[in-house]
């Protein structure tokens, strides 16, 4: 009887600890063959889909394996936002007057100026410096004194320290501030006019220095970048061949907080209102009192529309840093390291164990992240028992509809059924999220590291093995 035990006991951790677990034979077999032609291309899979209803287990391979989840982070970032924020919690950004100065106290809002966001709501690009002179002079103000930008609800640890160096110029990313403007990029755009080039910049400022090293070709082998040039902050060398127009391109900025500022200062010049100051980024001293002049708020749904739907960096990576400051008595200086400790919790809360991630940042651009598919399955469940998830579901992208998985699931008979984040660095390919199937609806992960071009493919046929299931 004992040694009969014994032989149950032993089958049944085989069939636990086995590569790849079914409850439903069908879905299973077809999942595993897709897997199977994937591996031998050596990618290494994590996947786990349960039933949406119940939480029961459907299919998993590799699922409590930490891997690098690409910005499948995202989704563990704004689902925690949710959770320690509230869904209706709004970013303010406060302008007023004190002594004379013109005082801009940020929240961290990541959307503030933000072109898409605004386009969506019908303003024009650049509204909010408008909007503030136009207040301005409706108070009878002709002059003022410092431009004082008060950006201390973070820290002044802009970029990630495990953001790859030779990326910071790019939009994805951009430093993370309390005082955001425009995704904290410019848009540039090179021309061939005639013997010569020019260079187009968008908003157009004398913020940035340019050095114009693009040279003209008469091959369609073209290219052209903007680069950093070591300590000189905001001065850049644009280099490449152009043969009529290259771009526009998004080129990220140094010191947002400032380059806000000194826009507000060419606006207000521009407008005939005189500064007669200086333009400083420090904490604003509460005590001297300030004189509303306008504020601008953003709601956290828009947010987490433009962090899952668009996989903005930006919004993914405030959302941390707000995480934080939240969290202070003191309500200054959010930072990564609290953010990150925070959302640890919450997937320690969830029951996820501590081998199964490492969270870095906000958005996935840190190859030191590491999420399970079980992990990134435990938040969706959780958020989708609650009554946030509509809000939460419309933040993510649609396939064949809109966002990131717009350009997949186009086929009728799965577009507009997949709501889900994609992902992608070099090696690494995810997508985690909720889909309607024939006989139910399922929440599903799927990690691949080690992907190659052939890998999103994988990854697509099997959620749509999922609507496919008769």
């Amino acid at each position: 009887m004992v040694k009969k035990r014994k032989i149950i006991l032993f089958g049944l951790f085989f069939l636990v600890s086995n590569v790849s677990l079914s409850l439903c034979d069908g879905l299973s077999k077809q999942i595993s063959g897709l897997l199977s032609a994937a591996s031998q291309r050596k990618v290494l899979f994590g996947v786990k889909i349960i039933d949406a209803e119940s939480g029961k287990l459907i299919y998993a391979h590799n699922a409590k394996k930490a891997l690098m989840p690409a910005s499948n982070m995202k989704v563990v970032t704004t689902a925690a936002a949710v959770r320690f924020l509230g869904i209706d919690f709004e970013y303010v950004t406060q302008v007023g007057l004190a002594d004379g100065n013109i005082v801009v106290i940020g929240s961290g809002d990541p959307l503030f100026g933000d072109a898409k966001t605004d386009a969506y709501y019908g303003r024009e690009p650049g509204w909010v410096l408008d909007d503030i002179v136009e207040k301005l002079k409706g108070g009878g103000v002709s002059s003022v004194n410092d431009i004082i930008i008060d950006s201390s609800v973070f820290d002044d640890e802009r970029a990630h320290l495990n953001w790859p160096a030779d990326q910071l110029n790019r939009w994805y990313a951009c430093e993370v501030c309390g005082v955001n403007y425009n995704d904290n990029c410019v848009e540039m755009t090179v021309r061939r006019s005639g013997n010569s080039v020019k260079i187009d910049v968008n908003p157009a400022t004398g913020f940035l220095k340019l050095k114009n090293e693009v040279r003209i070709t008469s091959s369609s082998n073209e290219g052209v970048g903007a680069y950093r040039i070591a300590g000189k902050p905001n001065n850049l060398v644009v280099r490449g061949k152009c043969r009529s127009q290259q771009g526009p391109f998004d080129v990220a900025i140094e010191r947002p907080a400032v380059f806000f500022g000194y826009l507000l200062y060419e606006k207000l010049t521009a407008e005939g209102i005189r500064v007669g100051g200086k333009l400083v980024e420090r904490d604003f001293e509460s005590s001297k009192g300030l004189k509303s002049v306008c504020s601008y708020r953003t709601p956290l749904l828009d947010c987490l529309k433009r962090a899952n739907k668009d996989s903005l960096g930006l919004s993914a990576e405030s959302l941390v840093k707000t995480i934080a400051y939240r969290s202070s008595n003191e309500r200054k200086g959010g930072s990564w390291g609290v953010g990150t400790d925070l959302i640890s919790g919450y997937l320690s809360g969830l029951g996820v164990e501590k081998s199964e991630f490492f969270i870095d940042d906000g958005s996935g651009l840190s190859r030191e992240n590491r999420l399970s598919a079980n992990a990134l399955c435990s938040v969706l469940f959780d958020i989708y028992k609650k009554p946030q998830w509509p809000d939460f579901k419309s933040s993510l992208s649609i396939g064949g509809v809109d966002g990131t998985a717009g350009k997949h699931f186009t086929e009728a008979q799965y577009k507009g059924k997949v709501f889900g984040k994609t992902g992608y660095i070099s090696g690494v390919k995810s997508f985690s999220g909720f889909c309607a199937g024939e006989k139910g609806n399922y929440i599903f992960s799927i990690i691949a590291n080690n992907a190659n071009s052939y890998t999103r493919k994988v990854i697509n046929d099997i959620v749509k093995t999922l609507i496919d299931e008769r």
